[in-house]
């Protein structure tokens, strides 16, 4: 089976078909960096996030080529999965700053979580 003549590509929005990437730095191209980043090249990474999201699978693969960008809905559920999605949609939004709280509060967990481990090992003694 064969794609039919106009049915290969999506239209862009001149109603022309897309078969390149968006430019470089574009939303789309940023968030399927982060895409391949977090969770690979491979069908099973396009699987997982169409998972997560509940999208269909070619528009998953459009996310991962950088053709086009996740919907909002379906860019806060690969946030809510994803730390790599959040702080890249966070720097495109400039919010380094958040980033930054982000991991700080990822690195106080396993401090916390250390020092649990070491107070279990010395039976409760600081």
């Amino acid at each position: 089976m064969s794609f039919p003549k106009k049915g290969k590509f999506f239209p862009d929005r001149n109603g022309c078909p897309i078969d390149e990437p968006l430019a470089q730095g574009s939303f789309a191209s940023e968030i399927a960096a982060a895409l391949h980043r977090a969770l690979g090249s491979t069908h099973a990474a396009v699987k997982t996030a169409a998972g997560w999201t509940g999208a269909n699978e070619r528009t998953v693969k459009n996310w991962f080529s950088g053709r086009y960008g996740p919907s909002g809905e379906h860019l806060v559920a690969l946030a809510h999965h994803s730390d790599e999605i959040m702080h890249t949609f966070l720097k495109m939004a400039g919010r380094q700053d958040l980033i930054v709280a982000v991991k700080l509060a990822v690195a106080e967990d396993a401090i916390a979580d250390l020092l649990l481990a070491v107070r279990s090992m010395n039976g409760g003694r600081t």
